[in-house]
C-alpha cells in the first residue's frame, strides 16, 4: 500500500463499508464478464459462429487476464491496490460497452482480451485490501460476502441480460452494463485505508523465492486451477447448455441461471459465516477450511458425472447441488492464502495463485467448445470436469501442512506455520 493510501484506522463500520465495497467491485467484475456467455447463442446466430469459435471468445477473456495475474500481484503492493482496482474497473467497463456496437469475431475477441486486462487487477487488489483492513478471525465472514458478490453478478446478470436481450437485443446489455459499472467508482473515490494492517505478519516483507518455495503456495494453485475449471466451464457454458441441451427459451435460461447463481451466491455468504463461528468457538482454522474444501471437491466429482449421465431432471437437479457446494468452498479460496501470507505477501501470493488458477479459463471454455463441436453433447466435457475436480482434493488438503499465518522469517524467510496469530487457529 502507497502512503498515499493510509489514512486513520477505520472503525468497525467503515471496516465493512470497504468489504462491501470490495463484494461491489467483483460483483460488477462478474456480471461483466458472464455478458458474453449469457448472449452466446443469440451472438452465434446473429454473426453466425461455429461452436468452435464461441469456444475461443470465452476462453480469449482468460488468456491475458491468467497471464497478467503474476505481474499484478506485484503491481498493487508497489503501487498500492485502491487505485488499481479503480483503473482496472474503467477499463473493464468501457470494454464492455464497446461490445455492443462490433459486428465481426475479430473485434469480439479483441475486446474480450481487453476486458481480460482490465479485470485482472480485481482479486490480487481484493485479497491485499481484506488482508489490510479485516481481522484474521473475521476473515472467513469478510470473504463470504465477496463471494457472494462475485456469484451474486452472474445470477443478476444472467437475469437482467436476458431481459434485455429478449426485449431489446443482445446488445443492449452491454451498452447498460458498462455504463452502470462506472458509477462504482463515486463512492471507491471517498475510501481511506488504514495507516497499518489490523493483523499483522511476523518477520519482514517476504522476497518473492521464498514465496515460491512454499508447498502452501503450490497447493492453494492447484487447488484454485481445479475448482476454476468447473466454475468458468458452467459460468460460459451452462446458459448455452440449457437451451441447446435441454430446450429452454431465452426467458426460462435467464430465470433457470438466475435461481442456480442466487444459491450458489447464498451458499458462498451463508459458508463464510459458519466457518467464522467454528474458528471463533473452537479456534481450528485448519480442520474447518480443510474440511469444506475436501467434502466439496468429492462433491463436485458426483455432480458432474451426474450431470453427464443422468436423465434431464437428475441432471437439471444436480446443477443445483453443485452451485451449493462451489458456493461453500469460496470463502476458503481466497481465505487460506490471505492466512497463510497475512497482509505482507497477500497481493503477490493471491497474483500467482491466480495466474496458474486462471489457466483453467483458458482452457475449460475453449476445450468445451471443441468436445461439444465433435459430440453436438456435452457429455465428455462433464466428465472432464469431473476429473479435474479430483486435482483440488490434492491441492487443499494435502499440499497445505497446516492453515495457519505463516512467519517470514529474515532474508531468506524460509517460513513456519505458527506466529502470534497461528496458536489460535489451529
Amino acid at each position: 500500500m502507497t502512503h498515499s493510501e493510509a489514512a486513520s484506522d477505520p472503525g468497525t463500520a467503515a471496516r465493512w463499508t470497504i468489504v462491501g465495497l470490495l463484494a461491489a467491485a467483483l460483483f460488477i467484475n462478474y456480471i461483466d464478464r458472464g455478458a458474453v456467455p449469457t448472449a452466446a447463442h443469440l451472438i452465434q446466430d446473429d454473426l453466425g459462429l461455429s461452436p468452435q469459435q464461441l469456444g475461443l471468445l470465452m476462453s480469449a477473456f482468460w488468456w491475458l487476464y491468467a497471464l497478467l495475474q503474476f505481474p499484478v500481484g506485484w503491481l498493487v503492493e508497489r503501487f498500492g491496490a485502491q487505485r488499481l482496482l479503480a483503473a482496472g474497473l474503467a477499463l473493464w467497463a468501457c470494454a464492455t460497452m464497446l461490445v455492443g456496437v462490433v459486428h465481426s469475431f475479430a473485434a469480439l475477441l479483441t475486446l474480450r482480451l481487453l476486458l481480460g486486462v482490465g479485470e485482472s487487477v480485481g482479486f490480487p487488489s481484493v485479497s491485499k485490501l481484506l488482508a489490510t483492513v479485516v481481522p484474521v478471525e473475521r476473515i472467513g465472514l469478510a470473504n463470504g460476502i465477496v463471494a457472494f458478490g462475485y456469484l451474486f453478478g452472474p445470477a443478476v446478470g444472467t437475469l437482467a441480460g436476458g431481459m434485455l436481450m429478449a426485449s431489446y437485443g443482445w446488445r443492449s446489455s452491454f451498452w447498460v452494463f458498462g455504463a452502470l459499472s462506472l458509477l462504482w467508482l463515486l463512492p471507491w473515490s471517498r475510501v481511506r485505508l488504514p495507516a497499518r494492517p489490523l493483523t499483522a505478519s511476523a518477520g519482514a516483507d517476504p522476497p518473492m523465492r521464498a514465496l515460491l518455495r512454499r508447498p502452501e503456495l503450490w497447493g492453494t494453485s492447484l487447488g484454485l486451477f481445479s475448482v476454476n475449471y468447473a466454475f468458468y466451464f458452467t459460468l460460459s457454458w451452462l446458459p448455452f447448455y440449457v437451451v441447446r441441451e435441454h430446450g429452454f427459451s431465452t426467458e426460462k435460461m435467464a430465470g433457470f441461471t438466475f435461481l442456480a447463481y442466487l444459491v450458489h451466491a447464498l451458499s458462498g455468504l451463508a459458508a463464510g459465516w459458519l466457518i467464522d463461528r467454528v474458528v471463533a468457538r473452537h479456534g481450528r482454522a485448519n480442520l474447518a477450511y480443510k474440511a469444506v474444501m475436501g467434502a466439496t471437491h468429492v462433491g463436485f466429482v458426483a455432480c458432474m458425472v451426474c450431470i453427464a449421465l443422468a436423465p434431464a431432471p437428475w441432471a437439471l437437479a444436480a446443477i443445483f447441488a453443485y452451485q451449493v457446494l462451489d458456493g461453500a468452498n469460496s470463502p476458503g479460496v481466497f481465505g487460506i492464502p490471505q492466512i497463510l501470507a497475512g497482509p505482507r505477501a497477500a497481493g503477490r501470493w493471491v497474483g500467482i495463485q491466480n495466474g496458474i488458477g486462471n489457466f483453467a479459463g483458458v482452457i475449460a471454455p475453449a476445450l468445451t467448445g471443441f468436445l461439444v463441436g465433435r459430440s453436438q453433447h456435452f457429455t465428455s466435457a462433464f466428465l472432464v470436469a469431473a476429473a479435474v475436480s479430483v486435482l483440488g482434493v490434492v491441492g487443499w488438503v494435502f499440499m497445505i501442512p497446516k492453515v495457519a499465518p505463516l512467519e517470514w522469517s529474515g532474508h531468506d524467510a524460509e517460513g513456519t506455520a505458527g506466529g502470534p496469530a497461528g496458536s489460535s487457529l489451529a
